[in-house]
């Protein structure tokens, strides 16, 4: 799976002293501890749960009992921390990324969210967006990587709205830059031209090193896998970037490097999606090209991310967002957050048995014909959001993977 070739930036976890969440804000759950099942003493681990909005906690339900059974086997022990953000947090605490979140997550050692966002909150002011709460999120914990896989499985490859041909093979991982451009960039508002009209604007801007950096982890990536890497910028937009990721190259001497434009890449993506290996881009062109990428796969159901930093946790979520009009009726698919929960112990953690293990369920659960009606086809079985859970547990529980 493309997972497994991504680059670990915080492969060593860290202990730091963890926060109780305020009773009287009862917005936690009480710390989970789960079996152990090795003779030595249980590796232990804090994991900040971030369930969110519409389908975020049927995913997080899942992936959290698939991260017990598969941590237990391989003698891991976790303590859960449920904290509100996002739409949740905005009716509890009145804004979408409490400080008491915030606070939790930074002193754990992974953190996993499930969904932001909904219908319901689209006329809120900027500060009181579910996303911009995503956004804090992400500036608060400092990850600027952004490491999205989409791999067509051979299960799924009917499922892609492409022909087979196209489809079939594709695994490219789009590496985007998570914490600069113009999601954060100022000035920004709302005004008035010479004309008098009402205007609004945002500024692109993008400081050397957060170029250079990214760019690193990029090339580390490519280098992982096939080693060709494509930068996607725009040429009246991104003159610095294409510079400074040239600059960065010389490092990388066994790194093919390209350059394309993004409304290029957004057309190649479909017509040829395996010219592709890695993709490095900046904060809003690699929103638009992973979303587009992981239609490829089937489903934007199937696709995990991990957003990662120099040091300190890192935030695993599926890619896709909340889907509050199937929110409550058990027909999400929980596949990507369990991928990311896998993502989360490979890429957080550095335990490699045990991500293992969930990869390979989700494989096999696949391979046994269960299908949740986003990948849904003729000779599948349908099931529900918590019964592709319950087939994953089998998985994981039968699943030995070889030693690391």
């Amino acid at each position: 799976m493309a997972t497994s070739t991504c680059l670990q930036l915080n492969t060593k976890s860290f202990r730091l002293p963890l926060l109780q969440p305020n009773s009287a804000s009862r917005v936690s759950v009480k710390p989970s501890r789960i079996r152990c099942s090795a003779a030595s003493p249980p590796k232990r681990y804090t994991i900040t749960l971030l369930p969110g909005d519409g389908i975020g906690p049927e995913v997080i339900y899942v992936a959290k009992n698939v991260l017990n059974l598969a941590a237990s086997l391989e003698g891991i022990e976790f303590t859960f921390q449920e904290m509100p953000m996002g739409g949740a947090a905005l009716a509890l605490t009145g804004v979408p990324l409490p400080e008491e979140t915030l606070s939790v997550a930074k002193q754990s050692d992974a953190v996993l969210l499930g969904a932001i966002g909904g219908y319901k909150w689209d006329k809120n002011e900027k500060h009181l967006k579910p996303e911009t709460g995503l956004l804090q999120l992400r500036e608060g914990l400092k990850v600027f990587a952004n490491l999205r896989p989409a791999t067509v499985l051979p299960q799924l490859v009917d499922a892609s709205t492409l022909k087979k041909e196209v489809a079939e093979g594709v695994d490219v991982m789009v590496v985007r830059e998570l914490t600069g451009g113009i999601y954060f960039g100022k000035p920004r508002g709302f005004g008035t031209n010479e004309n008098g009209e009402e205007i609004g604007f945002n500024t692109e801007v993008y400081a050397g090193y957060e170029i250079d950096r990214i760019a690193r982890v990029a090339f580390e990536t490519a280098r992982k896998r096939q080693g060709k890497l494509c930068s996607v910028d725009k040429a009246n937009a991104s003159m610095f970037w294409r510079k400074r990721v040239i600059t960065i190259a010389s490092e990388f001497p066994d790194v093919e490097l390209t350059h394309m434009y993004v409304d290029n890449a957004t057309m190649q993506l479909v017509r040829n999606p395996k010219q592709f290996d890695t993709i490095v881009t900046n904060n809003i062109f690699g929103d638009i090209l992973s979303d587009e990428a992981s239609m490829i796969t089937g489903s934007i159901g199937m696709l995990p991310s991990a957003s990662l930093g120099e040091s300190g946790p890192g935030l695993f979520e599926p890619i896709h967002g909340s889907a509050p009009d199937i929110a409550g009726e058990d027909k999400a698919n929980p596949l990507a957050t369990v991928l990311s929960a896998a993502m989360l112990l490979k890429y957080g953690l550095g335990e490699e048995a045990a991500a293992k293990r969930i990869e390979a369920a989700v494989l096999d659960t696949l391979n046994r014909g269960f299908r949740t009606g986003d990948i849904y086809s003729s000779g599948t079985k349908l099931v529900g959001c918590k019964e592709m859970g319950e087939e994953v547990l089998k998985s994981v529980d039968i699943q030995v993977p070889a030693p690391v």
